[in-house]
């Protein structure tokens, strides 16, 4: 048997498909050696001619989302968002299979990956074809992987019916593949696609709620609420505090702007730097674009692995929302505002101050209207705490059944 090299003529190779032939296909990673994912006798020859253990499963190239239902007993939200994001392209969505999906191709398994592969040949002849085809490398095992028809026919001319010759591959590398069948989601292969990339399409698509206000107005209840129902909640002071302690380039920051900050013991100087910027206010600016920067790449970092855990629900408080660039991590924000005297009240219990020195805490602080011209919504505290409680649980239990509300803008959280 001579191998056929094919250029143009897409639909030749679709009718040798068809047919139970094997045909190697151009892919933007590798070239892939394709047959029939429904044809028994077509994958058992993959497994020859490759010489692959028949106990690794092989993957389904397929057109684009629609082949979900075809192949999968359960497609998540998340592999529709990553579809959406990735496809044409170089990910491997791994889901439960359907009973329709032979045996030897789940290696004795029970899911099935999908790759929707990104060059138009390819693409062309999964339409043609109207079958998802089983592709892996075209490659001999242990062999590198082809990135030319040429390579694939020093593999397998005479052993395969035919080569599509869609030039060189750009890429050279395998796909990424994540397995979604159940959370934690899990890279099962880092190829060519970053794990950083998958990570934030997840996170971008879920509610994150930006939580602000002053002292004393509740945004500990609010925040009590979010976490009640399910959500990651990011206090961005807590999170500083942590970066002082743990994050050498922070502190490498600080102490090139500020001087030596921190003690002997390891441990940030906070008196010593309010000394420095509270009675300059061009060092106090320079001190929150430092700190601002570290502790928005940590919230992304953190939303990106929450996303991973299969989470859909994060909160970020923080009072200085908008200064910091926060508010651009967020699909809502809240206000929190409270009637003053109540606010006074609040601080005088909790902090044991006075009347005049709460008073001047919060005269310190934005009003309420900063916070009524900037946020999607706002909360007003003026009752019980359990009447707030409640409040916030049905103003967020609105937002989030609100299905019309689009993620972040792609690459918010890289």
């Amino acid at each position: 048997m001579k191998t056929e090299v094919i250029r143009e003529n897409i639909s030749e190779a679709a009718e040798l498909i068809r047919r139970g032939a094997l045909v190697a296909v151009p892919t933007e990673t590798v070239y892939g050696l394709a047959g029939s994912g429904f044809d028994e006798a077509a994958v058992e020859r993959i497994y020859e001619v490759k010489g692959r253990p028949e106990v690794k499963p092989l993957s389904l190239m397929v057109p684009g989302p629609e082949a979900f239902e075809k192949c999968c007993t359960e497609v998540p939200e998340a592999a529709r968002t990553l579809a959406a994001r990735f496809w044409p392209g170089p990910l491997t969505i791994v889901l439960p299979a359907r009973p329709e999906i032979p045996r030897v191709v789940l290696a004795g398994g029970s899911t099935v990956g999908l790759r929707c592969p990104d060059h138009p040949l390819t693409l062309e002849l999964l339409r043609q074809c109207g079958l998802p085809l089983a592709a892996p490398s075209a490659n001999p095992s242990g062999e590198p992987s082809p990135k030319t028809a040429q390579q694939v026919l020093s593999y397998f001319e005479g052993k395969i019916e035919a080569v599509i010759d869609g030039g060189e591959c750009g890429i050279g590398r395998e796909s990424t593949i994540i397995d979604l069948t159940r959370a934690p989601y899990r890279i099962l292969r880092q190829g060519a696609l970053p794990e950083r990339d998958i990570a934030a399409a997840l996170g971008e698509r879920m509610r994150i709620i930006g939580l602000t206000g002053g002292t004393g107005t509740g945004k500990t209840t609010a925040l009590d609420s979010l976490r009640d129902m399910g959500a990651l909640c990011l206090d961005c002071d807590d999170v500083y505090h942590e970066l002082t302690e743990t994050s050498a380039p922070l502190r490498e920051a600080l102490e090139r702007r500020f001087g030596s900050v921190y003690g002997p013991d390891g441990k940030l100087e906070r008196k010593k730097l309010g000394e420095i910027v509270f009675s300059d206010p061009a060092a106090l600016s320079e001190l929150n674009a430092i700190t601002h920067s570290f502790v928005n790449e940590e919230i992304k970092r953190r939303l990106r692995s929450h996303a991973m855990q299969g989470g859909t629900l994060a909160a970020i408080d923080a009072i200085a929302l908008f200064e910091s660039g926060a508010d651009r991590l967020c699909t809502e924000t809240f206000g929190v505002i409270a009637p003053r005297e109540l606010r006074e009240a609040r601080i005088m219990a909790r902090e044991g101050i006075s009347r005049e020195y709460a008073r001047l805490r919060i005269e310190a602080q934005q009003p309420d209207e900063y916070y009524v011209e900037r946020c999607t919504g706002i909360l007003e505290n003026s009752g019980t705490k359990a009447e707030f409680a409640a409040k916030c649980t049905a103003a967020f239990t609105e937002v989030i059944n609100d299905g019309r509300k689009e993620g972040l803008p792609q690459g918010t959280l890289l």
